[in-house]
């Protein structure tokens, strides 16, 4: 009779240690050639500006040699005393604010024509982003000499006066080029978020009797919310730095009732010489623009449902 030996216990199993992950080769060499790219944009824009936040604790007015010194906050102070400052500000609030709504509504109105089939569909199309493809000082220059001289401009010759409409009227005239100017933008945004449109629930809402406003004001509008709001994002952020259309035909002028803060920054850094005030400005001016898209941006993302956003 044989006997079996018991069997051996087995070994605890030792926990298994694992060592952080490392970025392997081949996530380097994916990597390797963007590298170019990001230290060519660190050099050409984030150098600069702390470069423009170090002078903007200087005091240094490039007319009178040796004048640079620290004075800490004080040109910030001055700034915000600055009454052409301030009214440079509301300037540029309203040259945004009025550009983007009416382009954008404007740019919906075309949207919602270009949708439709027609003939010659496409070569309507292509006329319309025209005067986004013209360069825009190209764009200031075409609005000053033929749409606005009051001598031989086309407004005054349909209109049948004599208007100064850059004198009388700087403001007002400044924004119709820049609505002009970036309306083919907006109407592109908005014709591709009607294209996205679903056409069965458009078919089901005539079936079910709904018109034609209250198809746009119950599906049709909801659809193109977020369109509208990304259209509204980048127009803010490109028009609030608009300096073409405003040097070429009105320089700020007359006075000041046409100066955005772009505009009166370059006065005071390239025509007052004034280096320490000047970057101040530049520093509010990005600051302010910085919280702005912070907000559209959370506003933006919440929209689309995108997770990992701004935080």
């Amino acid at each position: 009779m044989t006997s079996t030996a018991p069997a051996a216990p087995r070994a605890a199993s030792s926990p298994v240690r694992t060592t952080p992950s490392r970025p392997s080769r081949g996530g380097w060499k994916r990597r390797a050639p963007l590298l170019p790219a990001l230290l060519f944009t660190i050099v050409v824009t984030q150098v600069p500006f702390l470069l423009t936040v170090f002078y903007s604790f200087q005091s240094w007015n490039l007319v009178r040699p040796g004048s640079q010194h620290f004075v800490g906050f004080s040109n910030y102070v001055d700034v915000f005393a600055d009454s052409q400052f301030r009214g440079a500000m509301l300037n540029t609030v309203l040259i945004t604010v009025l550009c983007v709504l009416l382009s954008m509504a404007v740019g919906l109105g075309l949207a919602l024509l270009l949708d439709r089939k027609f003939l010659g569909r496409g070569v309507v199309r292509t006329l319309l982003i025209t005067p986004f493809l013209i360069l825009p000082a190209a764009g200031a220059l075409l609005w000053k000499t033929t749409m606005f001289d009051p001598t031989y401009g086309l407004l005054n010759f349909v209109l049948g006066g004599s208007t100064d409409w850059l004198s009388e009227y700087p403001l007002a005239a400044v924004m119709t080029q820049i609505i002009w100017q970036w309306t083919p933008f907006m109407a592109l945004l908005i014709l591709a978020g009607l294209q996205g449109q679903s056409r069965e629930v458009l078919e089901a809402a005539q079936v079910d009797g709904a018109g034609r406003w209250r198809t746009f004001a119950s599906i049709t509008l909801p659809q193109l919310s977020r369109y509208l709001q990304l259209a509204a994002l980048l127009g803010a952020i490109y028009i609030v730095n608009s300096f073409d259309a405003i040097y070429l035909m009105t320089q700020g002028g007359p006075g000041t009732a046409s100066t955005n803060l772009p505009f009166y920054i370059y006065q005071r850094a390239f025509q007052g010489f004034d280096i320490g005030q000047s970057s101040a400005m530049g520093v509010i001016v990005v600051v302010l623009t910085l919280i702005v898209a912070t907000f559209a941006l959370r506003l933006m993302f919440r929209t689309f449902d995108v997770k990992g956003g701004v935080k």
